[in-house]
């Protein structure tokens, strides 16, 4: 199963997002719905470091990704629209994947 799980910080602002596993619909290379995911999690990355110049921290490896912005871009527009785009439609790809995929909102780790 793939599970992504988007982090809000105290102030219910989403600070990070954490990706592992696979959603196992298809050969590798040829899984529609972990190149889904895949595809919107790279594309936030990369308009978080390169359309709004955010430093984003974490990692990227096959089956696993972490990412994490900072507390002083977590209110701005457009770090939000980013983010908050990824994460509605990682939640509607996962409803039509149930037992695949599993979207998790959840409070930051302190």
């Amino acid at each position: 199963m793939l599970e992504v799980r988007f982090r809000r910080d105290s102030r219910d602002r989403l600070s990070s997002v954490f990706s592992s596993g696979h959603a196992e619909q298809g050969e590798p290379g040829e899984d529609v719905a972990c190149a889904a995911v895949s595809a919107l999690l790279q594309a936030a990355w990369a308009g978080l470091t390169d359309v709004a110049h955010v430093q984003v921290t974490g990692h990227r490896r096959s089956g696993d990704l972490l990412m994490r912005w900072p507390q002083d871009a977590r209110d701005r527009q457009d770090v939000h629209a980013i983010v908050a785009t990824a994460e509605l439609a990682i939640e509607q790809i996962a409803k039509q994947y149930r037992g695949a995929i599993r979207y998790v909102r959840e409070p930051e780790r302190e």
